[in-house]
């Protein structure tokens, strides 16, 4: 079809509504002619209607003029191949935040269970990619760095994450993930080789070259250069080794250039194997260090008449891989300084046999690994053992038969892994801490229940009973203790990370000061009192009653300690402390992301803390007191309150030397341009609530029976119309079966977790039928982390367990606020 021939359909599709118009007026004349018989009426309305005939007309001819682009609908097949690159993960989401494709690396990677930002990142990633994300909604663009969620994480590789806004309406953001390259460690000794490291060998007449698995020259020393090209600074790389060397019929080595008239030599081959590789010493991929030493002072005589050579000795030492070598009878000829570290013996001698290293259980595995490959062919390989150091955690112990090295023919590799080992236990723990964390936090939201439905029956008793009455005392001490109960739960519920959080923009000093005269009287008069604060601290954001009580309990659990020993007296020392990003990266890098913080320390000169003790304290309901002097929740609740801020808390003790706990909390730095922010549960409360005068209909979906009941009674006393569901599908049902009765309901109160169909869900549900419905929603968990996962507006929270007077009065406010 050529271009003139396009404007055509258009033009019959006008002519049609123009016929069909017309067809329309004129039957509407005739009607009006009929009816009023009268010509100067349908005169005037016939020409009316061509008047908007004719407007009706020229509109449509100027709308048929302006073309809409025709844009092909997408076809996410041609996206995902455009995206499809061997080396970086790509990913495109929706304005709704829907994964709609993803490239083979980003699904093999990260999977496609979830959609960026939730990835299995850890959680100081999850909040930088989050930001990034909100940045990129807003400008376009955005970068940052993430890491994958421990334990994975720990021989994962990091990733820089690039996010930008496309799309015709700028609704689709592409995330590109580029790994990070780890560091070059063969790289590295390759320039060490070829500068000092190179020298110090020449000096005892050792010409080294680092060789690739395929035989070809990497780098070598100027000393190598000059015996086997005869230029000390000649390019040996990408030489073949073997071409530089000659071998006569006695097999005696020497080099290729000097014919027969060159010194025989004896050559050494040390594998140079990057520690984080899964298989270090894999012929395929791990280069060789080739060491060239005259045989004049190559295999000399050890002080018992065996061993390597001097040389060889000398190199291994300086080497920063834990080397070992061994005779053929499993004797230790020799052991460089990093095995000993690695093998938990630092500073000491080597012992005499490498069996000495282990527990008693290996000893034998590792003395036949040992002969088998000092007897066979000459190969390499692994063994897991214990050492005798760190019996809990098995090490990868590294054997390679060599030849040409007289009495040595092993040569053993060990990695020092305490580091390693160290960041598995906090790990281990953090692990360990977040089980245990939701572990409390489910108890303590089954717990609410069975206490709502004790207090709320006391209530309901107290009111058919006065004081002086038989009963009356006996039911008071049941609600004290319920009471007493409940917040045990909260401060389970602090450690779990689930208790509703006020947070505000604070200064820590001005929430020092104003539990400062508090603690002189708890702490009492032997104790002193030291306060000290730093200059130009960032303010924080957390909420003030709770740090007061992190503040309250590390003091009080000071105090304690130090009441233990002596006299009691002692030195309480409470400060703050500004700590800058470069500090971050320095102290606790591992575990501290990167940035500004607010530091409060609390130290004091107790009799500290036991090491086997120091990894339990942040446990629940761990004490190290007399039974009945302590539940063992002060530490758990200060551990909860401070994660659940974003911050991070340490404890460092000596025996005998006191306890030093740092609170890290994370500078508050508003966006640029943004006002004083308020919390959603304050925005919603712009002006006070009316005084409610009653009555009302609610529904009251409840599947704790005890609750339901008491609930109902509570309501229906102050004179609500109160219908009851046992869960969310009845509740439903219920709705729908009175609005089609023509009634309804004016406030749903409802339990947030529910089988089948959860509160919110049923909310949702109820929301699609009646519009702007209010709910109340009664949950033991988080009122801000409940806000987050249902993001319903018009919702109101109410923690339990609560009295009948406070579910009375909750109700009222709700109404009153929702009342038209």
């Amino acid at each position: 079809m050529s271009a003139e021939d396009t404007p055509q359909p258009a033009n019959r599709r006008s002519l049609i509504d123009v016929l069909v118009v017309v067809g329309a007026l004129a039957a509407s004349l005739a009607l009006v002619w009929v009816l009023a018989r009268d010509p100067v009426l349908s005169a005037v309305f016939g020409g009316a209607m061509l008047v908007f005939a004719g407007l009706a007309f020229v509109l449509s001819r100027r709308g048929g003029e302006v073309a809409s682009p025709d844009f092909a609908q997408p076809d996410w097949s041609v996206t995902v191949a455009a995206i499809e690159r061997p080396d970086v993960a790509v990913a495109i989401t929706d304005r709704a935040g829907r994964l709609t494709c993803a490239n083979t690396i980003f699904e093999s990677q990260f999977g496609v269970a979830s959609a960026p930002p939730m990835l299995a990142l850890d959680a100081a990633s999850q909040e930088r990619l989050a930001q990034a994300t909100r940045m990129a909604l807003r400008d376009g663009q955005a970068t940052c760095d993430v890491a994958a969620e421990a334990p994975a994480g720990l021989g994962a590789p990091l990733w820089t994450a690039q996010l930008r806004r496309a799309g015709r309406g700028d609704d689709f953001l592409i995330w590109t993930f580029t790994p990070q390259s780890a560091p070059d460690l063969v790289g590295g000794f390759a320039q060490h080789l070829e500068g000092g490291l190179g020298r110090g060998l020449a000096r005892g007449g050792i010409a080294a070259a680092l060789v690739e698995p395929d035989g070809t020259i990497r780098a070598a020393s100027a000393l190598f250069a000059e015996q086997a090209a005869g230029d000390p600074e000649a390019s040996l790389a990408g030489t073949d080794f073997i071409e530089l060397l000659a071998r006569d019929e006695n097999d005696t080595i020497s080099w290729a250039r000097s014919e027969s008239h060159g010194e025989p030599m004896v050559l050494y081959a040390v594998p140079v194997a990057d520690p984080d590789t899964p298989d270090p010493l894999d012929e395929t991929t791990t280069p060789s260090l080739m060491l060239a030493v005259p045989a004049s002072q190559g295999i000399g005589a050890r002080a018992g008449g065996s061993g390597a050579s001097p040389h060889l000795e000398a190199l291994l030492a300086q080497l920063p891989l834990g080397l070992a070598m061994a005779d053929r009878d499993g004797r230790l000829l020799f052991a460089n300084s990093a095995f000993m570290r690695a093998a938990g013996r630092e500073g000491e001698d080597a012992p005499t046999y490498p069996t000495d290293l282990v527990v008693r259980e290996d000893k034998r595995a590792l003395s036949e690994a040992i002969r088998r490959f000092a007897q066979g062919p000459s190969s390499a390989g692994d063994i897991a053992v214990r050492l005798s150091a760190q019996a809990e955690d098995p090490v990868s112990l590294s054997l390679a038969g060599v030849r040409g090295l007289g009495d040595a023919a092993v040569l053993l590799g060990l990695t020092d892994t305490s580091e390693e080992t160290r960041l598995k236990r906090q790990v281990a723990q953090a692990t360990k801490m977040q089980a245990v964390g939701q572990l409390a936090g489910g108890v303590a939201h089954d717990f609410n229940n069975v206490l709502t439905a004790i207090l709320g029956t006391c209530d309901l008793m107290l009111m058919r009973h006065t004081p002086g009455d038989s009963d009356y005392d006996d039911i008071q001490q049941i609600r004290a203790n319920s009471n007493r109960a409940a917040s045990l739960t909260r401060q389970l519920l602090a450690f779990s990370r689930q208790q509703t959080l006020r947070p505000e923009v604070l200064q820590l000093p001005d929430v020092v000061a104003d539990v400062s005269q508090m603690l002189r009287r708890l702490i009492g008069e032997k104790i002193e009192l030291v306060v000290k604060h730093d200059r130009d601290l960032g303010p924080v954001r957390a909420d003030p009653t709770q740090l007061e009580q992190v503040i309250v309990n590390l003091c009080v659990n000071a105090r304690d300690a130090m009441q233990g020993r002596g006299d009691g007296s002692g030195k309480l020392t409470l400060s703050t402390r500004k700590v800058l990003t470069s500090d971050a990266r320095t102290s606790r890098s591992e575990i501290i992301p990167a940035g500004d913080y607010t530091a409060l320390i609390v130290e004091d000169t107790g009799g500290g803390i036991p090491p086997e003790v120091i990894g339990k304290i942040f446990e629940p309901f761990f004490t190290t007191k007399e039974q009945g002097k302590g539940t063992g929740l002060g530490l758990s609740t200060v551990y909860g309150i401070v994660k659940q801020s974003g911050g991070f808390i340490f404890a460092e003790s000596e025996p005998g030397k006191g306890t030093r706990f740092v609170v890290y909390l994370p500078v508050y730095h508003p966006a640029p341009g943004a006002q004083v922010e308020a919390d959603a549960p304050e925005a919603q409360a712009e002006t006070e609530p009316s005084q409610w005068a009653g009555g009302g209909r609610i529904l009251l979906v409840e599947d704790e029976v005890t609750v339901r009941i008491i609930a109902e009674r509570a309501l229906v006393r102050q004179g609500y119309e109160v219908t009851c569901a046992e869960d969310g599908e009845d509740g439903l049902a219920k709705v729908e079966d009175v609005i089609a009765a023509g009634g309804g309901f004016d406030l749903v109160v409802s339990d947030v977790v529910m089988p089948s169909l959860d509160g919110p869900g049923m909310a949702r549900e109820i929301r699609a039928i009646v519009p702007g419905m209010p709910v109340l929603f009664m949950s033991g968990y988080a009122e801000e982390q409940l806000r987050k996962e249902i993001g319903l507006a018009n919702a109101w929270f109410m923690p339990k367990p609560f009295s009948v007077q406070q579910l009375s009065e909750k109700v009222g406010e709700v109404l009153a606020r929702t009342a038209k």
